[in-house]
């Protein structure tokens, strides 16, 4: 895991669900570090500094194309 970095925080459970899938399907290693303590007690969030996104190095542009993706097709009817 030393070669796992943040890359990005959430701040709610909900939040990461769409995102885990797609890596899941991409076969991208990942770590949601804080996930189960937030999903339990989301107002812990703050307290706990939210979900982080850890992935390798070595994946980190990957998963930032991703990231930036989902952003851009974000759209609310």
């Amino acid at each position: 895991m030393e070669d796992f970095q943040t890359i990005t925080v959430f701040n709610f459970a909900h939040e990461i669900i769409v995102l885990k899938s797609i890596l899941q399907n991409e076969g991208i290693p990942f770590l949601f570090q804080n996930e189960n303590l937030i999903a339990v007690d989301p107002f812990a969030s703050i307290a706990y500094g939210g979900i982080h996104l850890k992935v390798h190095r070595n994946d980190f542009e990957r998963v930032q194309k991703i990231l930036d993706e989902l952003n851009n097709n974000l759209e609310i009817v």
